[in-house]
C-alpha cells in the first residue's frame, strides 16, 4: 500500500510583539528605554534618569527657548574657534545602564584629544562629555536634583543649568568626586576649569542678550591666545 503523504504542519503566524510606549515615570534599563523610544514618533522626547523615564513637556519662547538659543550659540561658536572641540545640541547620550539624558548642549574633547566620549553605532552619544548644559525654570526642577547626579555619577566634569525664572546660572565643577558651584567674578563672568577661553557673561545671557554672551566669549579667546603666546 502507498504511504499516505503527510501534509506539512501550518503554524499560525503571530502578531508582531507591540512595543510599549513610553509614559512618565516608567521604571526601565536603558536597553528597555531606548527600545521604547525609538519606537516612537520623531517629535516625541524623553529621557531616562536612574531608571525612571521622564517626558519631555513643550517649551515655552522665552522660557526656554531663546535662553537655550543663546546658549548653543555661545557653546557652538567657542568649538567653531576651538580645534579638537565638538558641540551638539539635544543628543541622546548614554551614560549608564540607567541614565539616558539628552541634555540642551553639550562641548566635548574629540577622542584624539582625550575627550570621554564616543559615536556608537547607531549614531548616539556614549560617555560624558566633559560640559553639559541645561536650560530649566528654577532650582526646583529635575535638573538640579536627579539630573545633577546622574552627571556627577557619570563623570561630567562641568554642569550648567540655566534657570530662567530664577534669572540666575549654576555652574558645576567636578572636584574630589563632588560637585563644587563657580561663581562668578565681580563683573559676572564665569570662567571654565575644562576649555581654556570658554567665558560666560552671566548677567548677559540672563538678560537674553547674545551680543554681551559672544563679546565676553570674544574676551577669553583673546585672553587664550595671548597666555598661548
Amino acid at each position: 500500500m502507498a504511504a499516505i503523504a503527510k501534509a506539512p504542519l501550518r503554524r499560525a503566524k503571530l502578531p508582531p510583539a507591540r512595543v510599549p510606549p513610553l509614559a512618565n515615570g516608567d521604571r526601565l534599563t536603558a536597553a528597555e528605554f531606548m527600545r521604547r523610544y525609538e519606537s516612537t514618533q520623531e517629535d516625541f522626547k524623553a529621557e531616562l534618569i536612574n531608571g525612571i523615564t521622564y517626558v519631555m513637556m513643550p517649551a515655552h519662547f522665552e522660557g526656554h527657548g531663546v535662553a537655550d538659543s543663546i546658549t548653543n550659540l555661545w557653546l557652538g561658536h567657542y568649538a567653531w574657534k576651538t580645534t579638537g572641540v565638538q558641540h551638539a545640541q539635544n543628543v541622546t547620550t548614554k551614560l549608564s545602564r540607567f541614565d539616558i539624558p539628552q541634555p540642551d548642549g553639550v562641548l566635548l574633547w574629540k577622542a584624539e584629544k582625550g575627550g570621554q566620549t564616543r559615536r556608537t553605532p547607531d549614531d548616539y552619544l556614549e560617555g560624558a562629555p566633559e560640559l553639559v548644559v541645561e536650560v530649566a525654570a528654577s532650582s526646583s526642577n529635575y535638573d538640579m536634583h536627579d539630573k545633577r547626579d546622574a552627571y556627577l555619577r557619570a563623570g561630567v566634569k562641568e554642569y550648567i543649568v540655566v534657570r530662567t525664572w530664577d534669572k540666575a546660572v549654576s555652574w558645576f565643577i567636578l572636584e574630589d568626586d563632588q560637585y563644587i558651584e563657580l561663581q562668578p567674578d565681580k563683573k559676572g563672568v564665569c570662567r571654565s576649569q575644562v576649555f581654556p577661553g570658554l567665558w560666560l557673561n552671566v548677567p548677559a545671557l540672563i538678560a537674553l542678550d547674545r551680543a554681551g554672551v559672544l563679546n565676553t566669549l570674544e574676551a577669553g579667546l583673546a585672553d587664550r591666545k595671548k597666555r598661548r603666546g
